[in-house]
């Protein structure tokens, strides 16, 4: 996502919120990718270094645990350029009956 003059808070830099969705957006394809559809129980974020308008930036989620109907992601968010961390992102979700993909 390369963020844009809309996407900037009153200190120019990325509001958390278009970095939250990024990883959020991240998160669902990671928990949802087996055709087993899941929804988020809960999510948290670490924001470690700013992000600027003009940038570009890469959300790349990890499951941590899939157990039951539960599972864990973490999801780094980096800027495309220098590869600098800039959030942490962490989600739990919960699978609900049906599937994800129509056939």
């Amino acid at each position: 996502m390369t963020i844009t003059g809309d996407m900037v808070n009153g200190h120019a830099i990325a509001h958390g919120g278009v970095v939250f969705t990024l990883a959020d957006t991240a998160f669902a394809v990671a928990c949802n990718s087996r055709d087993v559809p899941h929804v988020a129980l809960n999510a948290t974020i670490s924001y470690t270094a700013p992000v600027h308008q003009g940038e570009r930036i890469i959300a790349e989620a990890e499951e941590r645990s899939l157990k039951g109907r539960t599972g864990v992601y973490d999801v780094t968010v980096t800027k495309a350029e220098s590869g600098e961390l800039t959030g942490v992102f962490r989600g739990t979700c919960y699978r609900i009956h049906g599937t994800v993909l129509t056939v």
